[in-house]
């Protein structure tokens, strides 16, 4: 395998507390030494005025294969990973039919090394068929390469199965994933309950159909000891709720998506499809919430929960519309934008909820630069600006409530495995 060195670039490693200006070598596939002058490398990138991350991890992917190809592919999802800067993925498992077997888990690991773009890590169900009726064969799917468990799209709703689903998994060391959303309170809604769902007479959300699920498995991951890690936060109650929890010494983590810190439920206002999600966009009290959260360390992970949908199901009604959208390709902008600019984050924080971090939560050696390493590397130009043109995205799908948008920085160049998978058409 040809050797590779990144010249000049201000590397920003967060699992070595690393934040230097310096040469780095890959060789073999792996991270192979820093300071080393250009001397006859098969390739020299020139990384001068760019930073020099660990591959970007994504543990939140709807990658929809199989079942539901005419939304995203596992191809076309990871191509858009890379697009994004992220070398590694975890998809989820609510596909048709969801990964609750051996033989899916397989499938899936078997698609993605025949695309040959980022890595996939599997994320399984917690239930057969992803019913909430009975665990689906834990020991099995870890034997498999599943790396956590949940039926994401679906709340974990039985408390009894949910209880059972940490002690399982506790044996493994895998995470429980919970979708947090007491349906009842949910049934029928489009958008959070507020003042906005009100005027504009739309069923609502409300913030405590998330802050009673998250409040309920917080209880169960303090009698168990399960690892819980709580998808998409969304509410300032759930943000205080997971604070608290840290201070006891609950094991729980959680993510926060972009979408959550930088936008509000008054976007409804337009009745734009590409601005329904599940959770959903929230008040600005909750948005300023989940950015104090990732500031005193409460969120742990910054993930994109992609949700592509094709244009005919995003161009129905907003209360027929499916929830979701695509994020891939404009997480790492938004965070620079809308958290390092500011200042409410610096480079290693913001890093470190995108590298180390997922990658610690799954349990997967991934997320680092240190010697020896596979050579997953994503090199960002801070400075850039650009606008968001969802028509040119890798994604099948181009359902981002974001196109249009102008933001700044991007990735340039993502080297996974010691290969460069993509360069930036500037």
């Amino acid at each position: 395998m040809p050797t590779l060195l990144i010249q000049g670039g201000r590397v920003i490693d967060p699992s070595q507390s690393l934040d230097r200006v310096t040469n780095l070598l890959i060789a073999d596939g792996r991270i192979a030494a820093y300071d080393v002058p250009a001397n006859g490398q098969d390739e020299v990138v020139d990384a001068r005025g760019k930073i020099v991350s660990p591959g970007l991890i994504d543990m939140h992917v709807h990658l929809r294969e199989p079942g539901r190809e005419e939304d995203e592919t596992i191809e076309t999802g990871t191509a858009a990973a890379l697009a994004g800067g992220f070398t590694s993925v975890a998809c989820m498992p609510n596909t048709e039919p969801p990964i609750d077997t051996r033989a899916q888990v397989e499938f899936v690991l078997h698609q993605a090394s025949r695309a040959n773009h980022a890595n996939v890590f599997v994320v399984a169900c917690v239930s057969r068929n992803r019913e909430g009726k009975e665990l689906a064969e834990i020991g099995q799917l870890v034997e498999a390469g599943a790396v956590g468990f949940t039926d994401d799209g679906s709340p974990v709703y039985d408390a009894e199965l949910m209880r059972r689903a940490f002690e399982y998994c506790q044996m493994f060391d895998k995470p429980v994933l919970n979708h947090a959303e007491v349906r009842e309170l949910t049934q029928g809604g489009v958008m959070h309950e507020g003042l906005v769902s009100l005027i504009l007479g739309l069923d609502g959300m409300p913030a405590a159909a998330e802050d009673v699920m998250v409040s309920r498995d917080l209880a169960l991951a303090a009698a168990t000891g399960g690892r819980l890690h709580v998808m998409h936060i969304s509410t300032a109650g759930s943000v205080e709720l997971v604070r608290r929890a840290k201070r006891r010494g609950v094991r729980v983590t959680t993510e926060v998506c972009p979408h959550h810190f930088t936008l509000t439920d008054e976007c409804l206002r337009t009745f734009d499809s590409n601005f329904k999600m599940n959770p959903p966009l929230r008040a600005a009290r909750d948005a300023e919430s989940c950015v104090a959260g990732l500031v005193d360390g409460t969120i742990d992970v910054i993930c994109t929960d992609h949700a592509p949908h094709a244009r005919e199901k995003k161009m129905q009604e907003l209360d027929q519309a499916p929830f979701g959208i695509v994020g891939l390709e404009t997480a790492l902008s938004l965070v620079i934008t809308n958290l390092i600019e500011p200042g409410h984050l610096d480079w290693a924080t913001a890093l470190s909820k995108m590298t180390i971090n997922p990658a610690r939560v799954l349990g997967i050696d991934k997320g680092t630069l240190r010697v020896g390493a596979d050579a997953d590397v994503t090199i960002i130009d801070p400075a850039i600006c650009w606008t968001v043109d969802a028509e040119r995205f890798r994604s099948k799908s181009g359902n981002s409530p974001f196109d249009g948008w102008k933001l700044t920085g991007r990735a340039e160049t993502v080297i996974a495995g010691g290969r460069v998978k993509y360069r930036a058409d500037h």
